[in-house]
């Protein structure tokens, strides 16, 4: 199993990704449910002097993957954005997005 890293930074860089999110929401993201429900179950799930949690590590690979299911989704939409159906292209112009040019025909025809 791949290190997970602390929990904390987990926790951190979800809130960071929910506030990208909702970005345009119109409301902070801080009054959402996924915001208080994550708050909410690592703070239950956090070890204390008093109990020994045995269910932390499960609930930090569940927060880690909940984590790149966000980070995959943001990624998949602006790439979607960027690359998405613009229409026909010129085949100059498909060719230049994959970095080769075509060709000069003899005679200076192109």
């Amino acid at each position: 199993m791949a290190a997970l890293g602390s929990p904390l930074r987990t926790l951190r860089a979800l809130l960071r990704e929910l506030r990208q999110a909702s970005g345009g929401a119109g409301r902070p993201y801080r009054d959402t449910p996924a915001y208080r429900h994550i708050l909410a179950a690592f703070r239950a799930h956090r070890v204390t002097s008093e109990k020994l949690c045995r269910a932390q590590q499960e609930l930090h690979f569940q927060a880690a993957t909940y984590l790149c299911l966000l980070r995959s989704v943001r990624e998949h939409a602006a790439l979607h954005q960027e690359y998405h159906g613009k229409g026909e292209r010129s085949p100059e112009e498909v060719a230049g997005l994959v970095g080769f040019r075509l060709p000069q025909q003899p005679g200076g025809k192109g």
